[in-house]
């Protein structure tokens, strides 16, 4: 006889594991579908060891920069495989402590591959023996996969997504990156760092071209300076394998079409999401170009079937689908949950130097009628940031002029991944630039520059 629940979640991502959890604590019955490991792609193979990874070539970076501090280091070196194998620890740390989560909130974990058999029914199969389990409802949280180029496919050898790379085989001595979104950057910052020699190719005329485009100008300086080739208005038009390497052609800003040799590519241009062969078809779910259409509390068209995360619309961050996980839960369970404003939902990338950013651009706030108040300071003349050797960057504030609503924040450098929350949470609560400005900032903190990037906006920056 199926087992059945109050709940079944499909996918166990960090939309999936969360929503279980977030419906279990207010009671319901649940149990959670899983094909592969606990945690899913962001905390195995993408968001976690990526930072692990990162993490290990920042201290390779200051390591070689020692005297900058007035220290000595001689004859350093970086071994890979250890790099790579501590990046591999500690996914498999977090994984243990989702499936630790698990047993804590008595949540019932199937692993096997998971298949809709009806709106509330699912069928997991593994080693070739299926069993059925039953639900009132079912939240889809199977996340997405790297998007291929037709003419680039992925072996793992010499053409990588972001999974090869970050078990590589061996370290790439020049590295083609194509495409400069977050997955791309990070990566291409990574291997810059470890002493390969980069080049990122862009389709479109800046890198990472959803953020502001002051914060695209400033950091394709900075990854120029670094030693990168940075080739924007560009494409990759062929690439031929070899026993060593790669001969790609591309064609440049100005139509001229060369080749170049590479040892290794990486291919990040987007990403694809799961919702093939999971039985979407014969329910007759509502799609976008293979996305999932759901309402402001993640119900999709079809009665008890949920959709959660990077099968739905954008944007597409782990945080945004731990989000999406609790209102579907609380809504499950008979509760009145906000529904989340993708203006409020900040976003990281973690390449040398960060950028972090939430809510409107400046170009985007003027395209949307906006009159706008800019502020601007640099990290050159914030105190803490000088005494950290970390001068490089800027925070940018976007103010509504009429109403004094902050509307946007953008920043690059050292940490501010951590420092976004902070506007992100002004945000939700619509705070004003009074507000802001009548805050208490401590010091010395790089959090200060926030302070006067509002205070900047309105012609009162103190430090600069």
């Amino acid at each position: 006889m199926a087992d059945t629940y109050d709940l079944i979640v499909l996918g166990s991502g960090p939309g999936g594991y969360v929503a279980a959890i977030r419906a279990s604590q207010l009671g319901l019955k649940v149990a959670i579908v899983e094909r592969e490991l606990l945690g899913g792609i962001c905390l195995n193979w993408g968001c976690i060891p990526t930072k692990a990874l990162l993490r290990s070539a920042e201290i390779y970076h200051y390591m070689q920069h020692a005297k900058d501090y007035g220290l000595v280091a001689e004859k350093i070196s970086a071994d890979i495989d250890a790099v790579v194998k501590r990046s591999r620890g500690v996914a498999k740390q977090l994984n243990q402590g989702v499936t630790h989560l698990m047993k804590k909130n008595k949540i019932a974990v199937h692993m096997g591959e998971g298949t809709l058999t009806a709106a509330n029914k699912v069928a997991v199969t593994k080693d070739g023996k299926t069993e059925e389990i039953s639900a009132k409802n079912i939240i889809l949280a199977t996340g997405a996969r790297a998007r291929d180029l037709p003419f680039a496919k992925a072996d793992g050898k010499r053409i990588w997504t972001y999974r090869h790379a970050m078990v590589p085989p061996e370290m790439p001595t020049k590295l083609l990156v194509i495409g400069s979104g977050a997955i791309g950057i990070e990566f291409a910052s990574f291997y810059n760092d470890m002493g390969a020699e980069v080049t990122v190719v862009e389709m479109l005329d800046r890198i990472v071209p959803v953020e502001d485009a002051e914060i695209s100008a400033f950091l394709e300086k900075s990854l120029k300076k670094q030693g990168m080739t940075i080739m924007t208005g560009a494409g990759v038009e062929k690439i031929d394998v070899g026993a060593k390497g790669v001969t790609a052609s591309i064609k440049a800003k100005d139509g001229k079409v060369a080749t170049s040799e590479f040892s290794h590519v990486i291919v990040a241009v987007g990403i694809v999401p799961n919702t093939e062969n999971i039985g979407l078809e014969a329910l007759g779910v509502e799609m976008d170009r293979g996305f999932l259409k759901t309402d402001p509390m993640c119900r999709t068209n079809v009665a008890g079937l949920w959709a959660i995360g990077d099968i739905t619309a954008p944007p597409w961050l782990a945080h945004k689908a731990s989000h999406d996980g609790v209102i579907a839960a609380e809504a499950i369970a008979g509760g009145h949950p906000h529904a989340m404003d993708p203006k409020n939902i900040p976003g990281c990338t973690y390449c040398h130097p960060q950028i972090a950013s939430v809510g409107l651009t400046e170009a985007k706030a003027k395209e949307a009628g906006y009159d706008v108040k800019v502020g601007n300071f640099p990290f050159i003349g914030n105190g803490k940031a000088i005494a950290l050797g970390e001068a490089e960057g800027f925070i940018k504030t976007v103010f509504d002029a009429k109403t004094g609503e902050l509307l946007g924040a953008h920043m690059i450098g050292a940490e501010v991944t951590e420092l976004i929350q902070g506007y992100t949470i002004g945000k939700t609560l619509e705070t004003t630039e009074q507000e802001l400005m009548e805050t208490v900032f401590p010091h010395p903190t790089l959090s200060e520059m926030m302070h006067e990037s509002v205070l900047s906006a309105y012609g009162r920056a103190l430090h600069f």
